[in-house]
């Protein structure tokens, strides 16, 4: 299946922890950087996940947010380091690939933020991205 969703990282289930409704599935990239989900306990049944499952991480652009240096204090469990290799600005908004440990994630962010973050090729950065924007997929 082709999906829109550009940003596609592989890892492995770690843990899984189930509560009434919601579980936290911790996957570990092949990296070794660590990523938490927060999926419903229906999609873990569905899916089979369980510790050592191969899975992608799926994140859509708009759902990353970025960061010039690491991040405290914030309740986003997923910073990635990495580093900007492309900023296309349009007249609202601006698509910044950034190269991370694992391959690649893009994030649309507004062209005023891309402005004042002074995101160029070449920029560190650090990808958020909030444990209830990751979907799962079974590899």
């Amino acid at each position: 299946m082709s999906l829109s969703i550009r940003n596609q990282l592989p890892g492995t289930v770690t843990a899984v922890t189930t509560g009434a409704v919601m579980a936290t599935v911790k996957v570990r990239l092949t990296s070794g950087q660590e990523l938490t989900a927060a999926v419903t306990v229906d999609a873990v049944k569905d899916l089979g996940l369980g510790e050592g499952s191969a899975v992608q991480a799926l994140v859509k652009s708009t759902e990353v947010s970025l960061a010039t240096g690491p991040v405290s204090g914030l309740s986003i469990r997923n910073q990635i380091p990495g580093t900007v290799t492309e900023v296309s600005t349009g007249a609202a908004m601006a698509g910044v690939k950034v190269d991370v440990a694992d391959g690649a994630l893009t994030a649309a962010i507004t062209a005023a933020a891309a402005a004042d973050l002074g995101l160029t090729a070449g920029s560190p950065v650090v990808a958020l991205i909030k444990s209830t924007e990751v979907s799962l997929a079974a590899a």
